[in-house]
């Protein structure tokens, strides 16, 4: 897993792992920790010492940071998790059983659930035009959430924050791109598997618990919205699909409109979080997102200075 500052839930999710490994697989636990200044490496090594710590000396995105963690494993399947995802039990063991039972598969996503238990969207089919029509018509839930059933599917991507990979199958289309800071990084990774000849999987009998850590601070609400606009957008270019990028634009700005609209009226919405995602959505190359903020950490470490 790839830890930032994030101390208190990467031991739970250590603790989660240890607790619930099925019995007779060896395995190994690797932690990446991206620079983190919380004290998370020290408290790794003194909680998990069994565990591999590689501690960067600066902040990476989650793609390059994730194909690190690959490239080092030595497992034939890697389990990809955040630092605050905690498996249940039988969640292993379920992924495990599903890319062994299928060959030709490359990923298999667990179903992810709130803090609360509940389940959440984690499987979609891959953008495209349909996908961007869909939510000019507020139907794309039903359009694009895959992750339903009570049975293995195969689906378009899952969520990297559960998500077990056949490590022969990631080596063959070079790991994922570091282009994509965050977000987009794992459809664009689920995309070239499928361009491989690969499949994806959507496992509901696995179930993780992914806690929702988001800050509420307004500045770090913006930029992670301009960072996923900005993956999005890339997505579409790296793919050359430039009527399903025009598509999403138009419709998914008006999309963010209206529901700026409607929460002006609706308790517990957020008008302005809408309206700065029609802004990135009509301009996704606007604005700071979170690369800029790793960066000028990085800049900060580097020359001695308090980061920011």
């Amino acid at each position: 897993m790839v830890n930032t500052n994030g101390r208190a839930w990467l031991m739970a999710c250590l603790d989660a792992i240890e607790r619930t490994h099925p019995p007779g697989v060896s395995y190994e636990v690797l932690v990446l920790d991206n620079a983190s200044d919380d004290g998370s490496a020290q408290a790794v090594r003194d909680g998990f010492p069994a565990a591999r710590l590689i501690a960067l000396d600066r902040r990476a995105g989650k793609a390059e940071n994730d194909s690190r963690l690959l490239r080092e494993a030595r497992g034939g399947f890697c389990l990809l998790l955040n630092e605050d995802t905690e498996l249940r039990e039988g969640a292993t063991r379920a992924l495990l059983d599903a890319l062994e039972g299928d060959p030709r598969s490359a990923a298999a996503g667990a179903q992810l659930l709130t803090s609360a238990g509940e389940p959440t969207a984690c499987a979609w089919r891959l953008p495209n035009a349909g996908w961007a029509l869909a939510g000019a018509l507020f139907i794309h839930d039903s359009y694009a959430v895959q992750s339903r059933g009570d049975s293995v599917r195969r689906v378009g991507w899952v969520q990297s924050s559960a998500m077990m990979v056949r490590r022969e199958a990631a080596e063959q289309i070079d790991w994922f791109d570091p282009a994509f800071f965050v977000y987009s990084d794992e459809t664009d990774f689920c995309r070239r598997l499928h361009d491989a000849g690969w499949r994806i999987l959507f496992v509901p009998q696995a179930q993780a618990v992914h806690h929702d850590q988001l800050s509420t601070d307004a500045d770090a609400m913006r930029r992670r919205i301009v960072e996923f606009h900005r993956g999005r957008d890339l997505y579409f270019r790296k793919h050359r699909m430039p009527v399903a990028r025009a598509l999403w634009r138009v419709c998914w700005t008006w999309a963010y409109l209206a529901r700026a609209a409607a929460a002006t009226v609706l308790p517990g919405h957020s008008p302005r979080r809408y309206l700065i995602h029609a802004r990135q959505q009509l301009n996704p190359g606007h604005g700071e997102g979170l690369r800029e903020i790793a960066e000028e950490y990085n800049r900060h470490r580097a020359g001695g200075l308090p980061p920011h």
